[in-house]
């Protein structure tokens, strides 16, 4: 039962950081700059400086979040298993 909740930990840490990093941040931030230039209000330059951070650290927020999901998972997959020691 360990195994089974191991992989799918292992499993949805990479679907989430693959969300995480390319929809949320990366495509979330392009839209955020362009909605933000689009708007007929003058333009905020916060809201664009957000949006060009979260173009720049989409790809490390995805490798933390993958990150943050495959080592719970690795560890359940591993656990209970021992390396004999030959003595």
């Amino acid at each position: 039962m360990t195994k089974l909740a191991g992989i799918i930990l292992v499993v949805s840490g990479i679907v989430l950081g693959l969300y995480i990093g390319i929809w949320v941040c990366f495509i979330g931030g392009i839209v955020q700059i362009i909605n933000e230039i689009k708007s007929p209000d003058a333009v905020n330059a916060i809201n664009v400086a957000i949006g060009i951070g979260r173009i720049i650290f989409a790809g490390i927020i995805g490798w933390v979040v993958t990150i943050l999901g495959i080592l719970p998972g690795t560890a359940l997959l591993t656990k209970g298993f021992h390396w004999k020691q030959k003595t």
